[in-house]
């Protein structure tokens, strides 16, 4: 399935959280934390500004990204997880 966001959305894939920590302990997926890390998948076209001119995106596919726990809405597409949010609940880009 194709999904392109609209406007200033963009399409995240969380990263998945270790399993193990520094002790050795392994941690079950109903104590493990969201990730706030994703990587984008898609994004949108950019949003209009007051004088009705496109302002592009900051984020591009690929970029990996940190975000808060509980942003953006999720979404299951063709059996994976999702996350679709604005791009203004992008903490930042990691380099």
């Amino acid at each position: 399935m194709k999904v392109r966001p609209l406007a200033d959305r963009i399409l995240v894939k969380r990263e998945d959280a270790s399993e193990t920590v520094k002790g050795g302990i392994i941690i079950p997926d109903t104590a493990k934390e969201k990730p706030q890390e994703g990587k984008v998948v898609a994004v949108g076209s950019g949003r209009i500004d007051d004088n009705g001119k496109r302002v592009a995106l900051e984020v591009k596919k690929g970029d990996l990204i940190l975000m808060g726990k509980y942003t953006g809405t999720e979404v299951k597409i063709d059996g994976v997880e999702h996350i679709i949010m604005r791009e203004d609940e992008v903490l930042a880009i990691i380099e």
